[in-house]
């Protein structure tokens, strides 16, 4: 395809590409969910075990998001450009780094699983629950990130269809096998672990068998691959800075009572699931951008980032709205303690507030990574860290300013990236146009 055979990116587009990525998104915290009830079934202390294991894995899945959006938008500069057999090579070195990355976390989960548990649980009987769980879960690293990779450069080719297929596939039989292998087969928390890997293998090694499909040029080139991982590296600086103000967050709201952080996890894990919702205009926006700039059109580039930031912003709208009609009963289903409940109250309204900031700044992300300005973010994202939000939430502790100043931190860290990827998008300093950056 020609740089002028590109269709014009519409609202139709960016929501042809978003609804996808959503059910993408969602596959694996649903299915998460289920493996959870499952195993909760086994009593306390599998279900504590899959708790610890699942949070040294989601390194792992964390990993993944990072390869997926790097590879997203160095394909679809190459896709813009024309040159789709250049943008599906993004894929192969990406599918390269995928799986060495993927054995050197398999190699590591198996020989530190004992450690890791140890560390983490709080009794020994969780943590030895937990690196059983661990040693086999694993072993699905490498799938698990051949799936990101392929996931990365379908989505740069625009290609929203096969990536649906092939996760729902995998996370719907990993769904099915996990109470067969847990209660059928009576193999308990182990078979968990066995549905995890399975889930994650097989979604590997489709993508793996559709990249065969669409090239035999398969041999990795370095010096690609470590362009991939200098943009790996700063969105990976990126969200240990996005860690380490969430963690401190949850830090000092403990400090307020338990009251307080139960309270406080309640909203910050809805405030995950708004995130998770957003990010499909933000793919979206990564593919749509990358392939305007690649086809050496700027102007489209700032359209595509036009109307995504209002897409991106309307939906975060929808949502605050539900949650503001929810608020008498949504705590109410994560407990029933009143004093739990209480303190919700304290956090909804700013909750309520930053939502829809928060939905301009994720789709503005979406642009600038889709335009390869991730330099920029890493930066912005430091700053915003160390200057507001971590200030902010360590002053709420010092002046026991309770839940309110938590937040308040939170909405300085939104409105300091509100500011920064506004005013970046305002410049014409993103708009860096041809098949590279």
């Amino acid at each position: 395809m020609s740089p002028s055979a590109q269709p014009r990116a519409g609202s139709r587009q960016i929501v042809r590409l978003a609804l996808p990525a959503l059910v993408v998104l969602a596959a694996e915290p649903l299915y998460v969910l289920v493996d959870t009830a499952v195993v909760g079934h086994l009593g306390s202390i599998p279900l504590g075990a899959v708790a610890v294991g699942g949070t040294v894995m989601s390194i792992a899945a964390w990993f993944g998001a990072l390869m997926a959006y790097g590879t997203t938008g160095r394909a679809a500069r190459r896709f813009g450009a024309g040159d789709r057999p250049a943008a599906v090579a993004e894929g192969v070195q990406a599918s390269w780094l995928a799986l060495g990355l993927g054995v050197i976390l398999a190699v590591l989960g198996l020989t530190l699983a004992g450690p890791l548990a140890h560390a983490l649980a709080g009794n020994p009987q969780t943590a030895d629950a937990a690196a059983g769980w661990l040693r086999i879960a694993a072993l699905g690293g490498p799938g698990l990130l051949l799936a990101a990779a392929g996931n990365g450069w379908m989505r740069g080719v625009q290609d929203t269809r096969r990536p649906l297929f092939i996760v729902l596939g995998a996370n719907v039989l990993s769904a099915v096998l996990c109470p067969v292998l847990v209660f059928s087969a009576g193999l308990g928390l182990t078979g968990s672990a066995i549905a995890n890997v399975t889930a994650q293998s097989i979604g590997g090694a489709l993508f793996l068998l559709a990249l065969v499909r669409e090239t035999r040029q398969l041999r990795p080139v370095p010096s690609v691959i470590l362009g991939q991982v200098v943009l790996g590296r700063d969105l990976l600086i990126r969200g240990a800075a996005f860690q380490a103000c969430f963690l401190s967050a949850t830090a000092v709201a403990s400090r307020f009572g338990i009251a307080a952080v139960g309270a406080h996890q309640i909203a910050l894990q809805l405030w995950f699931f708004a995130a998770l919702a957003l990010d499909a205009v933000a793919i979206a926006a990564q593919s749509l951008v990358g392939a305007a700039l690649g086809a050496g059109d700027a102007d489209q580039a700032r359209d595509v980032a036009r109307r995504v930031t209002i897409a991106g912003g309307v939906a975060a709208i929808g949502f605050a709205a539900l949650v503001a009609l929810g608020a008498p009963v949504i705590p109410g289903w994560f407990t029933d303690d009143q004093a739990v409940i209480d303190q919700t109250a304290i956090v909804w309204p700013w909750f309520i507030a930053l939502l829809p900031f928060a939905g301009v700044v994720y789709a503005l992300d979406g642009v600038l990574i889709g335009a390869g300005d991730v330099a920029y973010l890493r930066v912005t994202t430091i700053l915003a860290a160390l200057l507001g939000f971590l200030p902010m939430i360590w002053l709420a502790y010092a002046f026991d300013l309770g839940l309110g100043g938590v937040w308040a931190g939170l909405a300085l860290f939104i409105a300091a990236r509100l500011l920064a990827t506004v005013s970046r998008w305002r410049s014409p300093r993103w708009t860096v146009v041809g098949a590279t950056r």
